[in-house]
């Protein structure tokens, strides 16, 4: 295998093309070290291109008009998303509210009500920092009914999560696809809500505690690291990247797709413990997101890993009278999934904007989790 360590240590290393010689040049964020140097050439970008929109097909109509809410600058998220939508004609507009200067909340607001978007690419953080502001504005159910679907990517995101961001808008919500800017897109959504490898780009195997194992279509449910080649990376060819993700492969979509379904449970690298209780970020989005009605919420942890404290921020009109009850079902859940019980669980009215700019813009561990000393 090829570490993911060695490929950020030396990334040139590993390039056929150097940045001058590229037609794209792109970099990671950083949130796990330093930046990555990415360069493409045309044949990456259109191979990668292509492959998604074909995916995405099934999911979007011939009328969409799409809002692409993600970054521009520096990482290739939303030049993906535009050469989607170039490739299969739709009409579509780039809004990224974080980009100073340009396009804020009230400017995306305005565009919104002449642009009337029906499809939404969204990072889950973004999202949620959106769907707050138009509902303290009272402005949610008019700028959600023109939307029809909420395409997530960016960040690890739940089943909860997407049930809860579609109940608020009226709409279905996706995760809508999964890879890095080192290695391309690697799995895309389905319409009935899985998310599908897309084997005919990259060759996928798993690492195991039984060593790196090729994907075998026999139905059974498989966890491990993925491991991958992609095999239209011309400017940088990456031969078995493991990608330090953990994530469960299986077969049984209804969608009736051959290619395999994956959950992606996040970066093993961003795993924490807390009196010996694991907690990752689809673990903690379980609970938070499929107990309460926060909007958000922050772990406050201490250096030795022996205390925790829930911050939970509140839904935009909730009454305050819920919350013991709120936090109760959040200690039971934690509990039962985590095998943790919080040291405290509080409610806040807001949280920092760093746990929600997303989209490739944040690592959970920097963004969701602060450190703090404790008088023990």
């Amino acid at each position: 295998m090829t570490p993911r360590e060695s490929l950020k240590a030396q990334p040139l290393r590993y390039a056929a093309a150097t940045p001058t010689e590229a037609s794209k040049y792109y970099e990671t964020t950083g949130t796990t070290g330093q930046p990555t140097p990415t360069p493409r050439l045309a044949e990456d970008t259109i191979w990668n291109t292509v492959s998604v929109a074909e995916a995405w097909r099934p999911l979007l109509g011939a009328d969409e008009r799409v809002v692409i809410l993600l970054p521009s600058d520096i990482v290739p998220v939303a030049d993906l998303i535009s050469g989607v939508c170039e490739y299969l004609d739709l009409a579509h507009i780039r809004a990224y509210p974080f980009a100073t200067g340009i396009s804020g909340w009230d400017r995306l607001e305005s565009m919104w009500r002449t642009f009337r978007p029906t499809t939404v690419f969204v990072a889950p953080g973004v999202a949620l920092q959106f769907t707050r502001l138009l509902a303290q504005r009272g402005e949610l159910g008019d700028l959600s009914s023109s939307v029809d679907r909420l395409m997530l990517l960016g960040e690890v995101n739940t089943a909860p999560f997407r049930d809860r961001l579609g109940r608020w808008w009226n709409a279905q919500a996706y995760d809508a696809s999964y890879g890095s800017t080192e290695t391309g897109t690697l799995a895309a959504a389905c319409p009935h809500g899985g998310q599908h490898l897309l084997p005919a780009a990259t060759y996928f195997e798993l690492a195991t505690p039984d060593g790196v194992v090729p994907l075998h279509d026999r139905g059974e449910h498989r966890e491990g690291r993925l491991v991958v080649t992609p095999l239209n990376a011309h400017a940088r060819p990456l031969l078995r990247l493991d990608t330090g993700d953990e994530v469960s492969i299986g077969t049984d979509c209804p969608c009736g797709s051959a290619a395999p379904r994956i959950t992606v449970h996040g970066r093993s690298a961003d795993a924490l413990r807390v009196r010996g209780a694991p907690l990752s970020v689809r673990a903690v989005e379980e609970v938070v997101y499929g107990v309460t009605d926060a909007t958000g919420y922050l772990l406050e942890v201490d250096g030795e890993g022996g205390y925790a404290r829930l911050l939970l921020e509140r839904g935009v009109g909730a009454g305050r009278d819920g919350e013991p009850e709120e936090r109760r079902r959040v200690q039971d859940r934690s509990e039962e999934l985590l095998g943790l019980r919080w040291d405290d669980v509080v409610h806040v009215n807001s949280l920092p904007a760093n746990t929600k700019s997303g989209a490739s813009q944040k690592s959970w561990k920097r963004s969701n989790i602060r450190e703090v000393e404790v008088s023990r």
